[in-house]
C-alpha cells in the first residue's frame, strides 16, 4: 500500500516534469506558506488549535497531490474552531497552572522543585497530544475523542511523540531568535505531524 502510494506521487511528478528535488522543495515552499497562514490563524490566541488542525489538513493535501489552497485552509479552520476555540482556551489555563508551578519553585517553597518538574512535562505532554489532535482533524471530528486517543499515541508511540517535541523546541529556539523564523518553522511542526501520525497509522 505505501510502496504503492509512493509509486503514484513518483509517477505524477513525473508526468508533470517535475524532479524528486523540485517536488521536495515545492513541499518545504508549501510548508513555510501554511506557516504563515497558522500563524495568522492563531492570532486570536484560542483558535491556535484549529489554525493546527487546518494546516495539517491543507499539507496533507499537498502531500497527497490534491488541489486546495487558502480558500480551503480558510473552511478547515472555520469547521475546527467551532469547538476548538474551547481547547485553545483549556491550553492557556494549562499553561498558567504550571507558571504558577515555576514561581513556587522558584520562590523556594517545599516540594515545589517535584510539582514544577511534573508541571512542565505534563504542558510538554499536553502539547504533543494536542500537535497530534490537530494532525488528525477532519470536518465533523470530535476535538474530545481526538485529544483522547492523541494522548494514547503519545504515551504509545514515543519515537514519534519526541520527534514533535523536537520541533516544539525549534519552534521556541527560533522565536528567541527571530519571531519571523519561527512562524515559518510552525508549517514544519506541522507537517511532522502529519508525519509523525501518517507513520502510526502505518505500522
Amino acid at each position: 500500500m505505501t510502496q504503492a502510494r509512493a509509486k503514484a506521487r513518483m509517477e505524477r511528478a513525473g508526468e508533470r516534469g517535475e524532479s524528486r528535488f523540485a517536488e521536495g522543495f515545492a513541499l518545504f515552499a508549501e510548508c513555510l506558506l501554511t506557516g504563515v497562514w497558522i500563524a495568522v490563524a492563531a492570532l486570536p490566541l484560542v483558535t491556535y488549535p484549529a489554525a493546527f488542525a487546518a494546516g495539517a489538513r491543507h499539507l496533507g493535501r499537498r502531500l497527497a497531490h490534491e488541489r486546495g489552497g487558502l480558500r480551503e485552509f480558510a473552511a478547515d479552520f472555520r469547521a475546527a474552531a467551532r469547538r476548538g476555540w474551547l481547547v485553545g482556551a483549556l491550553g492557556w489555563v494549562a499553561l498558567a497552572v504550571v507558571w504558577v508551578d515555576v514561581r513556587a519553585v522558584r520562590d523556594g517553597l517545599p516540594g515545589g522543585a517535584f510539582v514544577g518538574a511534573v508541571g512542565v512535562l505534563a504542558l510538554i505532554g499536553a502539547a504533543v497530544a494536542g500537535l497530534r489532535a490537530a494532525a488528525a482533524w477532519h470536518p465533523g471530528a470530535s476535538w474530545r475523542s481526538l485529544l483522547a486517543g492523541a494522548a494514547r499515541r503519545t504515551v504509545l508511540d514515543p519515537a514519534g511523540s519526541f520527534l514533535l517535541v523536537g520541533g516544539l523546541a525549534l519552534v521556541v529556539c527560533s522565536a528567541w531568535f527571530s519571531a519571523p523564523l519561527a512562524v515559518a518553522v510552525l508549517g514544519a511542526v506541522a507537517a511532522a505531524a502529519v508525519a509523525v501520525e501518517e507513520r502510526h497509522r502505518r505500522r
